[in-house]
């Protein structure tokens, strides 16, 4: 019996005025997608509408997300708009899922438009969760600000969306479904493929998984606890480090991946990842690994719960690159980080006389650097780490590259992460993070303190903390100027330098889900002496918080006693 063609339904809308995606695409509550009518639909319209129509008439994407709650139905609202927006091909992971770092890679692979991941990273699941919305481009990596700004200008003026609701598919059938559609001349497809396999294969080509396979499984087995917070890493892990690697399956927890992420935030830190550090504190395993939501972030503790700082993590693998066939194949070009991220990444590219990029915060300003062949390796502060196979962060990649310097090396954790010391100097680094502010009140903060900073005589200033005098060398608020294209990032946070290389930043963060501001503060103080590389964070960078605590005010003008968060 021959069906009819699925009808294309164009439904009016009214524009909302908070769809501007911030640095990690748009992210609200969830009760505010699922809730408001038409506020998912007019977002996908808007993203949409920004392709340009001769490039998205039968074009192919990639749609993927962590799991969590709303997803399945965000996901078939996606599938029904792409459908009546004239998306040829849409590839989409077995029940929904692909993480971050697997969209990259799929989108590479098959030459696609773009892709949309459904995730709040590592901000909390379920229905009174939050819900996030990633356009990531066809390099594979984040939209850039031109296409951000395309995306917000689209949603401020959308009166109508284009919507197939009839059309349904099934997340769990491996395979292809073929629709035939009103007014369209060739079928819409879509393709359900298994989550782990083409992210799998890049993989194989850039480490030697027989060396970390004897590292995992030989007679000095190295015993792992790798936690994927009930993410969507669960399959990875469970497919590429036990079954392809040989770790025991029991190694692997929390692989199941659950809508709430069992109630907890997904973020992999010493204060979330409570379970993991536990477990090495035990001191019977020797690696310890956590991921966020989506695959992109991760912590890696040592032996007895030893700490490995993300601005250290990415100078250490910087550091140790001749150990990974894909970089001994392909060279090393240069590295890049953050401003925020600490310097220690510097010192390496200074002794490996390679460049040395510094950009604002937000994995999108490495993207032109790696497709113009100028950086091998890139590195955030905030649990994340990446280099040029593909444009996000990776977190099974950056576990592999720590598996790999180990099995190379044939030390533990500790030692790698002390000798690196050794030999370049520790930089001791910290965040606070305000959430949940008023947003005048933050802004008013940031703009009284750049004033502060800003006068002629700040630069002079010397800052007596106990018996600790720091002088201020330099104070801006950073300025990134796209060295491919020209294009020119301003307020992108406050820092100051001080003449012993200390430094402390300030910068709003552009990642919640829409419930306040953040204010993050960064310090970081520089340490040669090995004697010196055992003290307590806290305790070195005491008195530049001090410093930082006095010149901004915060908690007099927020009313907060402390920050949120400590990392």
């Amino acid at each position: 019996m021959e069906t009819s063609p699925i009808p294309v339904v164009t439904v009016q809308t009214a524009p909302f005025e908070d769809q501007r995606p911030g640095t990690n695409g748009l992210r609200r509550k969830t009760a505010v997608f699922e809730g408001k009518k038409n506020y998912l639909q007019n977002y996908i319209q808007s993203l949409l509408s920004s392709i340009d129509l001769r490039d998205r008439q039968g074009c192919t994407m990639v749609v993927g997300s962590d799991g969590r709650y709303f997803s399945r139905a965000a996901t078939e609202v996606i599938v029904q708009m792409a459908a009546a927006n004239g998306i040829g091909r849409l590839v989409i992971g077995h029940n929904g899922l692909l993480s971050t770092p697997a969209v990259s890679c799929i989108i590479r692979k098959i030459k696609a438009i773009g892709g949309i991941i459904l995730t709040a990273s590592h901000n909390p699941g379920g229905p009174s969760g939050d819900f996030g919305i990633k356009f990531n481009v066809a390099n594979g990596g984040p939209s850039t600000d031109t296409v951000m700004e395309r995306i917000c200008q689209v949603s401020r003026t959308l009166e109508e969306y284009a919507i197939c609701p009839d059309l349904h598919i099934d997340l769990s059938r491996l395979g292809r479904q073929e629709f035939d559609l009103e007014n369209k001349f060739k079928p819409f497809r879509v393709e359900i493929v298994d989550s782990v396999e083409v992210y799998l294969q890049l993989l194989r080509n850039i480490f030697d998984f027989s060396a970390i396979k004897s590292l995992l499984t030989g007679p000095d087995q190295l015993k792992i606890h790798i936690d994927a917070m009930n993410g969507v890493m669960g399959p990875y892990i469970r497919r590429i480090l036990c079954e392809e690697l040989g770790a025991p399956a029991n190694s692997a927890v929390n692989c199941v991946p659950l809508e709430d992420f069992g109630g907890r935030p997904p973020e992999p830190s010493l204060i979330y990842a409570t379970s993991l550090v536990e477990a090495m504190k035990g001191g019977d395993l020797g690696f310890g690994a956590a991921f966020d939501a989506d695959g992109d972030r991760y912590m890696i503790l040592g032996e007895n719960g030893f700490f490995v700082n993300p601005s250290d993590s990415v100078a250490i693998m910087a550091a140790n690159l001749s150990s990974i066939p894909y970089f001994r194949q392909l060279g090393v070009k240069g590295f890049a980080r953050s401003m925020a991220t600490s310097t220690a990444l510097d010192r390496v590219a200074k002794a490996m006389k390679l460049a040395l990029y510094e950009t604002p915060t937000g994995w999108r300003y490495f993207g032109n650097l790696m497709d113009t062949g100028r950086c091998s390796l890139c590195g955030e502060e905030s649990f994340g780490t990446g280099s040029d196979h593909i444009r996000e962060k990776d977190g099974l990649w950056s576990v592999l590259m720590w598996l790999s310097i180990m099995a190379a090396r044939k030390q533990s954790v500790e030692q790698i992460v002390k000798e690196h010391w050794a030999k370049f100097g520790r930089n001791y680094f910290c965040r606070f993070d305000y959430e949940g502010l008023e947003p005048r009140a933050a802004f008013y903060l940031m703009r009284d303190l750049e004033s502060v900073m800003s006068d002629k005589a700040f630069t002079s200033q010397k800052f007596a903390v106990g018996d600790h005098v720091y002088s201020v060398e330099r104070a801006d608020n950073f300025e990134y100027i796209d060295p491919v294209d020209g294009n020119v990032a301003r307020n992108q946070g406050l820092r100051i330098v001080f003449t012993d290389a200390s430094r402390l930043v300030f910068r709003m963060s552009g990642s919640g889900g829409g419930t306040g501001a953040t204010v993050r503060i960064y310090a970081e103080s520089f340490e040669r002496d090995p004697e010196r590389h055992n003290r307590e964070t806290q305790v070195v960078l005491g008195p530049l918080i001090a410093i930082a605590l006095k010149i901004s005010n915060v908690h007099e003008r927020t009313g907060r006693r402390g920050p949120n968060v400590i990392t």
